[in-house]
């Protein structure tokens, strides 16, 4: 489902030739591909590179069990997440709902709306800012790696990763005044492309790594109490890495256009996009630890080392850093909207929120700015990139967004809907395991969020922020 992108006076008012779909809304004109193409871009990111990490902590039962369990989850959800997108159960005639938020609230009432945009926009902040850190960690390792190359394997090559945070926000302020999400469908199939390269590499890295005769120390247990960690360092791990295997599938799905009816496109775009993302998903993170084992890093591309081939780990860098380019906007996109809706109706009169100026830029013709949307996108884009310079801890960080946003958008929500619309009866055997499938799902959450918390305030403790190393396991 998508959530709000635009406001309603820019595509009622500034366009009014737009044609509209029946919920009154834009009309959808997504199809199997680009809604395939969103699906994987918002699922196959930079959860990706800590999947290796992940499955080292817990080892190749647990590991492979818990990724396969959330793929599970995320497609059973997601599946009765599409069967709420209309009012009632005919697959075409029922009243449409344009956003998460509006689906949540003809099913459970404005409170629980309340909190389904607190958590849904909460969740896309975090995302920004992970990608942020992500893609700052990627620019700095293609400058390293060229300065290994250049000057020799001895040499320090510390290269601080604030001016590349910098130089990525600077794109998102350019990226962010594009208007309206719909027109992004070109940076999502780029992003999905980008996607297939860097996990790519890294496989075939590590599957040569592994032809190569490497002895990486493996278990079905995961890293050794006594050898590699503590008890408690054990327990702490474990719960953060079941938090960046979450992270690694929590999204949300996009709309497709009707007929055909919108559930069926959906459920199958679904079926594309997240055994696509499994399939890539156990290849990074089986494949990784079978090539580095127990000390296998925290993204599992730097452990490649950054000397020969030296270009080709360029490459999956730059890849990765022109796919969360691309996603970004995909996260944030839907938060510009939200404000921007809300401002426009509250003050409507206000010239410096509704006015657009047009200017004449060469080949591309005339484009619309407007004052409000680019100090709010600018401010935004800066803030994000500022909190990422002062938290740049890439595992923690994507853990805890996992943690906290796995259970409500892509648990909670989609099953109480489910329960609510066709009223199945309390206590029913259905009712029983939808119940119990939400409950033990929290519980894991919330381990996964002690666990990052846990890691957090130790990162933050030892953090030195003008001598780290971000590329140390």
């Amino acid at each position: 489902m998508d959530i709000d992108q635009t406001p309603e006076t820019e595509t009622l008012e500034n366009c009014p030739s737009m044609k509209l779909d029946d919920d009154g809304g834009v009309k959808r004109t997504g199809t199997l591909v680009t809604a395939s193409a969103h699906i994987i871009t918002a699922v196959i990111g930079s959860g990706v590179l800590s999947l290796a990490w992940a499955i080292a902590q817990l080892g190749w039962v647990a590991g492979v069990a818990f990724l396969l369990m959330f793929s599970f989850i995320t497609y059973t959800t997601s599946t009765l997440l599409a069967d709420s997108y209309r009012s009632t159960y005919q697959p075409i005639k029922g009243n449409g709902n344009c956003t998460y938020m509006d689906v949540v609230k003809s099913r459970l009432g404005g409170r629980k709306a309340q909190l389904c945009g607190l958590a849904q926009y909460g969740n896309l902040i975090g995302i920004t800012i992970g990608y942020t850190i992500t893609a700052s960690i990627s620019m700095v390792a293609v400058l390293r790696s060229n300065c290994f190359h250049k000057h020799g394997h001895l040499v320090k090559c510390s290269i601080s990763y604030y001016p590349c945070m910098i130089i990525f926000a600077v794109i998102q302020i350019i990226l962010s005044q594009i208007q309206n999400f719909h027109e992004l469908s070109w940076l999502s199939i780029a992003a999905a492309v980008m996607s297939f390269s860097y996990s790519s590499i890294g496989i075939g890295l590590s599957m040569a790594q592994v032809i190569g005769g490497g002895h990486a120390r493996t278990s079905l247990t995961g890293v050794t109490i006594g050898v590699d960690v503590s008890s408690s360092e054990k327990i702490w791990k474990c719960f953060q890495a079941i938090g960046d295997i979450a992270f690694a599938y929590a999204y949300s799905t996009d709309t497709v256009m009707s007929p055909p009816p919108e559930k069926k496109v959906m459920k199958k775009t679904l079926l594309i996009g997240l055994s696509t993302a499994t399939t890539i998903y156990a290849l990074c993170g089986c494949i990784g630890y079978a090539a580095f084992g127990n000390k296998a890093p925290g993204n599992f591309l730097t452990g490649f080392g950054f000397y020969e081939p030296f270009w080709l780990i360029d490459f999956a860098y730059v890849c990765i850093t022109i796919h969360l380019i691309c996603a970004y906007q995909h996260f944030a996109q839907p938060i510009f909207g939200y404000v921007e809706k809300r401002c426009s109706q509250k003050w409507p009169e206000n010239n410096f929120i509704k006015t657009e100026h047009g200017i004449n830029v060469p080949v591309c013709g005339t484009w619309n700015i407007n004052l409000f949307r680019l100090v709010w996108r600018t401010a935004y884009v800066i803030v994000t990139a500022v909190i990422a310079m002062i938290f740049p801890f890439f595992n923690e960080f994507l853990g805890l967004i996992g943690a906290i946003s796995f259970y409500p958008l892509t648990v909670y929500f989609p099953i109480e809907m489910h329960i609510k619309q066709p009223k199945i009866p309390k206590y029913s055997f259905k009712w029983i395991w939808l119940q119990i499938l939400s409950w033990a799902c929290l519980f894991v959450s919330l381990a996964a969020a002690a666990g990052s918390i846990q890691g957090l305030i130790k990162e933050v403790k030892t953090y030195k922020p003008f001598k780290i190393n971000m590329f140390t396991t």
